[in-house]
């Protein structure tokens, strides 16, 4: 059976679903997003809602800069529920190394703009006293924050809503493409664009994509309020996050507004069990008190996994598919979906009809890794 004609069907509802749902309808297009669960699943809810500027490249740190001023242009009007803290960012440096990791990474931010600010031994033991003696210093990147993911979602969502779009959950699409979706149920719609927004799960529904599935654990615990006061990343992250074939473990906590302290993170390829594994949730730990030994008197509430969609240039997947005029991907933004995915809303809003990019696409299209014959 087929029914309806739609500008665009989006495939998924997490926060990138969601900000392309909200961008498109806002430009007046009639929008209709499906998700075979609920708003805000899959790596939205499982993610820790760092809202953060990276450099691993100038096209990570252009995407991710542009949707952070996004989110501060945001912020006035998010609801309480959206929990948006400007807690800042420290980079933590153990060693001397590290700490020329620093300046370097302060000369970069400062150079385009970033506000930042390099902090001693005895700075960093002020501003974090939970964390072990012996460290080096850290970079203090104050712009960034995090927030709520799943009530992030919610809100984008909302607002495509009112702007007139249109939510079927519990809807699993089975296939798309040459402007159709068809669903679990038979039923087909008819739709000019097409996005697939489904993270690590798109390649099921788009072959070819160069897309993994990363498997990551966290932890949050009861309410210790005042005991973490910025978003706290060893600065060792960035070695194990460059791997795309090890498993490793690396220090990330995060201050909630509720006073919880959010533990991460864990990174794994070929896990396809989302199950908690207790060896690797205990490595996750021990590195985490290694930074910060107070951890070990904390109440652990949950601990839960998720699969973050990893590209192997460690850049999302964005814009049109070659071959195919009527689809267009969302996917592969791995750890940071929930960071730019206004950028990516933006940018997918700006393709579809044409409008000058707030910036460059280039780096982002799928095309890079995509040809006509897949």
């Amino acid at each position: 059976m087929s029914c309806g004609s739609l500008d665009v069907a989006i495939a998924g509802a997490g926060i990138v679903g969601a900000a392309c749902a909200r961008e498109c309808a806002r430009r007046g297009l009639r929008v209709r997003v499906f998700d075979r669960a609920g708003v805000g699943g899959g790596a939205t809810a499982a993610g820790m809602g760092h809202i953060v500027v990276m450099d691993d490249s100038e096209a990570q740190f252009a995407l991710t800069r542009y949707s952070q001023r996004l989110w501060q242009e945001l912020r006035p009007e998010l609801p309480a529920a959206v929990e948006y803290e400007s807690a800042g960012t420290l980079w933590v440096a153990a060693d001397e190394e590290e700490m020329a990791e620093v300046e370097r990474k302060r000369g970069y931010y400062e150079a385009r703009g970033v506000a930042c600010e390099a902090v001693s031994a005895a700075q960093l033991a002020a501003l974090e006293p939970n964390l072990r003696p012996g460290l080096t210093g850290a970079l203090l990147v104050p712009g960034d924050a995090v927030v709520y993911p799943p009530c992030a979602a919610q809100y984008l969502l909302a607002q495509a809503v009112a702007a007139g779009a249109e939510v079927s959950l519990g809807s699993p699409i089975v296939a798309l493409g040459e402007g159709r979706v068809r669903l679990a149920n038979g039923e087909t719609i008819r739709a000019g664009r097409i996005v697939n927004a489904c993270g690590a799960w798109a390649p099921e529904l788009t072959s070819g994509l160069a897309i993994r599935p990363r498997k990551g654990h966290l932890l949050i615990t009861d309410r210790y309020p005042g005991f973490v006061r910025h978003q706290l990343v060893e600065l060792g992250y960035l070695k194990s996050a460059h791997s795309l074939t090890l498993d490793s473990v690396a220090f990330n906590v995060q201050p909630r507004h509720t006073g919880q302290v959010l533990i991460g993170s864990s990174r794994q390829f070929g896990a396809a069990d989302g199950a908690v594994e207790a060896p690797m949730l205990a490595r996750m730990l021990a590195r985490a008190q290694a930074y910060m030994p107070a951890l070990g008197r904390l109440s652990g509430l949950r601990a839960w996994t998720g699969f973050r969609a990893a590209t192997p240039d460690k850049l999302p997947l964005i814009g049109p598919v070659p071959g195919d005029d009527s689809l267009y991907l969302a996917t592969g933004h791995e750890g940071l979906g929930i960071t730019t995915s206004l950028a990516t809303g933006r940018l997918i809003a700006d393709l579809m009809t044409g409008a000058s990019p707030s910036l460059p696409a280039e780096p982002y299209l799928p095309s890079r890794t995509l040809s006509h014959e897949n």
